[in-house]
């Protein structure tokens, strides 16, 4: 059996930084080579890269350590899955400073409680957000993601497309764009000519 701390932390885009997360799991004693992380992707996301890496490198003996249960999962459900799947292992599960005891009725319920709350601050956050997009889109401000390329320039980057000697990737190249940018293009053009 072993003894070591892994830690995970989580952002849900790729603006916020992870700093304060990864100073909290150093100061709980996790060594910083031994942190995963997820950029830009929600609790409620389950397929996280950083979250599975870190859920296969803890052995039975184990501590996974997370700055705040939230950073974990934003569901009751997932937290469940995640902590009994771990206790199963024989891998403890530490919320901040304080090791989750899935064997005490306490701990339990506290978990439960904080599963809760996690949950409860995203849908509020979701609301919040459907409610903002209500009054953006009453006033006419909210009309979707700006196009990435100019009429023009999809228009140019669909003529070079038509004429085949340009591949999706050469033209993502030529207009600094990312292929299924590319793709959403020709799509919006129209079929090729």
């Amino acid at each position: 059996m072993t003894n070591l701390r892994i830690g995970y932390a989580r952002c849900s885009t790729d603006a916020q930084d992870l700093a304060v997360q990864r100073a909290a799991l150093e100061t709980l004693g996790v060594a910083s080579e031994r942190i995963y992380t997820d950029y830009g992707l929600t609790g409620r996301n389950r397929d996280r890269p950083g979250l599975a890496q870190a859920l296969a490198a803890v052995r039975a003996g184990d501590t996974l350590v997370v700055p705040k249960i939230d950073r974990l999962a934003r569901s009751v459900p997932d937290a469940r899955d995640i902590a009994d799947g771990l206790a199963e292992r024989g891998v403890r599960l530490a919320l901040g400073s304080t090791v989750y005891d899935p064997a005490d009725p306490m701990g339990r319920m506290f978990f439960n409680v904080l599963a809760t709350f996690a949950e409860f601050e995203a849908d509020l956050i979701r609301l919040r957000t459907r409610e903002g997009m209500a009054v953006a889109r009453a006033k006419g401000k909210l009309r979707g993601k700006k196009p990435k390329l100019s009429d023009r320039q999809a228009a140019e980057l669909t003529r070079m497309h038509a004429t085949g000697e340009y591949s999706v990737s050469d033209l993502a190249e030529l207009f600094t764009v990312s292929r299924p940018t590319v793709y959403r293009t020709l799509a919006r053009q129209g079929p090729k000519r």
